[in-house]
């Protein structure tokens, strides 16, 4: 029985700490499911179809990775998938509260998931999405926090 593991999120934009924790995972399960957040809630700057096609293109040489959607509660999400891990980064002491939450939740909707919680390399320490987002909103550089063709689509989309 392979290894399956599912590292959730919105992706908006994916960027190099995301990609930092794909290929640690990738090192250690069978297989890594993306699983891209269609949560209009958070009120998202790229669409979910351009989310994927972008974390498509940045994981384009990782085989062992695919990436889905999911628009529902998580642990169900990782039932369907047949995978009993879910993959959360943590970058500092104040992502460990919420994420031991969430983590909590989990297991008490399914004890036979797992929460694997990896850190990101120092340079991408302090990477996020919504900092990539603001910063490139002020017309900040950017390209040392995502992949050049993250990079373009952002210019694009913030033109």
């Amino acid at each position: 029985m392979s290894k399956i593991a599912i590292y959730p999120g919105t992706f908006d934009p994916v960027t190099n700490g995301h990609l930092d924790l794909i290929n640690r995972a990738a090192q250690i399960f069978d297989e890594v499911v993306i699983a891209i957040s269609n949560n209009p809630q958070k009120n998202p700057l790229f669409d979910v179809d351009e989310r994927r096609a972008l974390v498509g293109q940045v994981t384009a040489g990782l085989e062992s990775v695919r990436i889905e959607c999911f628009d529902d509660l998580l642990v169900n999400f990782v039932r369907r998938q047949n995978a009993k891990f879910i993959i959360r980064g943590l970058r500092a002491v104040s992502d460990f509260e919420y994420e031991f939450q969430l983590a909590s939740a989990n297991r008490r909707l399914d004890e036979n998931i797992e929460t694997i919680f990896l850190t990101p390399s120092e340079s991408n320490y302090f990477t996020s999405s919504s900092l990539v987002r603001e910063i490139a909103r002020y017309g900040g550089d950017v390209s040392s926090f995502v992949p050049p063709a993250v990079l373009v689509e952002l210019n694009r989309k913030l033109a």
